[in-house]
């Protein structure tokens, strides 16, 4: 696809419709706006939009669909996969001024909310009315609503309540025609054509720009309390998972970390209340909610009988406020710090539980084959594993072909055991190329219809997802 070059007589177009103030070609702005949270990666864009109506990005896209200018939305940049980068430069539509509403419906137990939202804000609105959405994926604190949408993000509490696509009952979207469309309706049951609602989800911008979400939200339960199990087996660690899960006990949280994981993390995390012994080889972080702390103890004690089976060290009970900030703290910044320590892009596999063990001893075969260091840590409740390698030459994973090459292997091993390359990351740019090995050509054409269907001049996010 052959894109217009943005011309000056453009800049003035968007200017008349934001304001001068809200477009931007400073260089400090294009340099900041061409980054994530995607390894070292930059791309360019040409100029910077700042909407805030879902009319002012139907202006926008209108002209842009019509002169054939790329558009990439960009949510809270706290992206791992690619998905807000302006690789073809042009527009970079910023949300974060998209963010006015946030109508709680306590009748209904749903909220309205703009997509330039974020996370943590819409849950502290939410909590004053004794509700909470779900998904909480470790950036919430900074990614944006529409952000948790376009990748349908999920996180720790996702073994317990699913991810973002089973809390969006109605989205507000702009087309690439500048058709703004409501895709269903604010309801529990709909069965009124095709499910747009779900195709938006996880689309990452590619086929329309989310503005407003109608999300299911759920009573806060009063109650959470927190186990740190330190395990001398990882595979044990991994099987303990299931029984916990088969015990009937509902879990909040069912988070696996190996041992190597948490010591990258303790090199700048010095308040952590658990010392290890040298025989540790994995840790389970378990979490419980619910209305009476007497329940959720009852709970604590049945999962320190099933774990007294295994090859287990200290189970910790995390007991103070303080403690269970200490722990979360180590779990969510993880990732950020095995990256400052220089691991490449988190893959963000997924596999059925039942092969979480075998996943974790072909990652180690393939990192010793290849002369990497590898970390592994994510949601074991749901089979999702976030893996990171450390590469003795190169620190990135984009277009390097010895890691490429590894990635290749990684992920034909996930789909022989049935599982996917992306649990809640999304595609974006850096697994686009992966797509061929774990579908079908019939899988990727179906694709690339329903893009040229909604986007035939393929200005939105191009290049992400799929090549058209």
């Amino acid at each position: 696809m052959s894109y217009k070059v943005i011309s000056e007589q453009d800049i003035q177009f968007f200017s008349s419709i934001l304001g001068e103030q809200n477009v931007s070609v400073e260089e400090y702005d294009l340099e900041s706006f061409g980054k994530d949270q995607t390894e070292n990666l930059f791309f360019k864009p040409s100029i910077i939009l700042f909407p805030n109506s879902a009319e002012q990005i139907s202006t926008i896209v209108t002209y842009c669909n019509n002169q054939l200018i790329p558009i990439t939305p960009r949510s809270g940049g706290t992206g791992l996969a690619g998905g807000a980068l302006p690789i073809f430069s042009g527009v970079l539509l910023s949300l974060e001024k998209l963010n006015s509403t946030i109508e709680v419906d306590t009748k209904n137990v749903q909220v309205t909310v703009d997509s330039g939202v974020i996370n943590f804000i819409m849950q502290q609105k939410l909590a004053e009315f004794g509700l909470f959405f779900p998904p909480d994926p470790s950036s919430w604190q900074s990614s944006f609503i529409g952000g948790n949408i376009a990748t349908n993000a999920g996180g720790p509490r996702a073994v317990k309540y699913g991810v973002t696509s089973h809390y969006v009952l109605n989205l507000e979207v702009v087309l690439a025609n500048g058709d703004i469309i409501w895709t269903g309706a604010n309801t529990l049951k709909n069965s009124t054509g095709y499910n747009l609602t779900q195709l938006f989800v996880g689309s990452e911008g590619t086929l329309g720009i989310v503005t407003k979400a109608v999300l299911k939200v759920l009573p806060k339960p009063k109650e959470e309390i927190t186990l740190f199990v330190n395990f001398t087996s990882t595979q044990e660690a991994i099987e303990a998972v299931n029984s916990i899960i088969l015990e009937g006990l509902n879990p909040l949280v069912l988070e696996f970390m190996e041992k190597n994981a948490i010591d990258e993390a303790l090199k700048q995390i010095d308040d952590f209340p658990i010392r290890f012994e040298n025989d540790i080889q994995a840790c389970l972080l378990i979490s419980f909610d619910g209305n009476t702390l007497d329940s959720l103890m009852e709970k604590a004690a049945k999962t320190a009988e099933i774990l007294e089976q295994f090859s287990i060290g200290e189970i910790f009970l995390a007991d103070t406020e303080t403690d269970k900030e200490r722990i979360w703290k180590l779990r969510r910044r993880i990732a950020e710090i095995v990256k400052s320590n220089g691991y490449t892009i988190e893959e963000d596999t997924v596999v059925p539980r039942s092969e979480m063990a075998n996943l974790v001893d072909f990652v180690h075969h393939l990192a010793s084959k290849n002369n990497c260091k590898v970390v592994c840590y994510g949601h074991a409740g749901d089979g999702n594993l976030h893996i990171r390698f450390n590469h003795p030459t190169h620190k990135n994973s984009y277009q390097i072909p010895e890691i490429q090459s590894m990635l290749k292997e990684l992920f034909a091993y996930i789909h022989s055991v049935k599982g996917t390359v992306s649990g809640e990351h999304g595609i974006g740019l850096i697994q686009i190329d992966y797509l061929e090995h774990i579908q079908t050509q019939a899988y990727l054409q179906t694709l690339k219809n329903i893009k040229k269907a909604l986007d035939p001049n393929s200005i939105l996010n191009p290049g992400k997802i799929i090549h058209v």
